[in-house]
């Protein structure tokens, strides 16, 4: 059972009329780059939570939380509606296992796969500036939307590639719109055509590791074509393998 403590709400960010960022200050134990809390709002005496994952680094004691509005979700729609100095509530500990400790040491390139909200843990991560990814040859950050409005935190992917000094490279795709900028398609399509591979210019291999976070169905899919097309296998306490997900619903 969860902890929960108050937090205080420092900024609200609305980028489109579904997504949106909070930023708490709260006295919560120190978390691992990778892991999410639990949000919650307390109606009728029953706390409504959901588990979202930080998107700031550990080191940073302003927490950062990246959130899509669903229509039909009781505490979204709660949480988008809240102002400067409100207080919510959060848990004291976090959870998750979508970290570097799990991590086998002999992949070469690590591969950060996101949809939308998903790109939080990665930066959470990177941000950390971990020297345990200082061993990866590559680093390859790839983030999919639907439309480009949709890449918010671009500018933070950006800045972080010049801090990584060519070690971080990063793609966005687009699904429902074409970009100069970003490739335009579903993630497992062009993995499954080596369309993604021959624009990054690193190809994924037995010795690559890869991180899915988001959207079920892409990991879903994703997963099936890389174990089909490379022999991939699910990473966990008890198997190595080059596989680790995070879904976010």
């Amino acid at each position: 059972m969860s902890t929960w403590i108050l937090g205080k709400v420092l900024n609200i960010r609305h980028w489109t009329n579904q997504l949106f960022s909070i930023t708490i200050n709260a006295k919560i134990d120190t978390f691992i780059a990778g892991q999410f809390s639990k949000i919650g709002i307390k109606i009728n005496n029953k706390i409504i939570q959901r588990a979202y994952s930080h998107l700031n680094a550990p080191n940073n004691p302003n927490l950062e939380f990246y959130i899509t509005k669903v229509t039909s979700g009781t505490l979204t729609n709660l949480l988008h509606t809240l102002q400067i100095g409100d207080t919510i509530m959060i848990s004291k500990q976090s959870y998750g296992q979508f970290i570097l400790d799990k991590i086998p040491n002999h992949s070469n390139y690590l591969w950060m796969i996101a949809t939308g909200t998903g790109i939080s843990p990665y930066l959470s991560i990177l941000e950390s500036f971990d020297k345990r990814l200082y061993l990866f040859l590559k680093i390859i950050l790839i983030h999919a939307t639907r439309y480009s409005k949709n890449l918010n935190y671009l500018p933070k992917m950006t800045e972080l590639q010049k801090a990584y000094n060519g070690k971080l490279l990063i793609q966005t795709i687009l699904s429902r719109e074409y970009s100069f900028n970003s490739m335009y398609g579903y993630i497992p399509t062009l993995i499954e055509n080596n369309t993604l591979e021959k624009k990054i210019g690193l190809y994924l291999n037995n010795n690559s590791y890869v991180m899915l976070c988001g959207n079920p169905q892409m990991i879903t899919d994703t997963k099936k074509i890389l174990k089909k097309k490379y022999n991939m296998k699910n990473h966990s306490h008890k198997n190595t393998g080059n596989i680790i997900q995070e879904r976010y619903w």
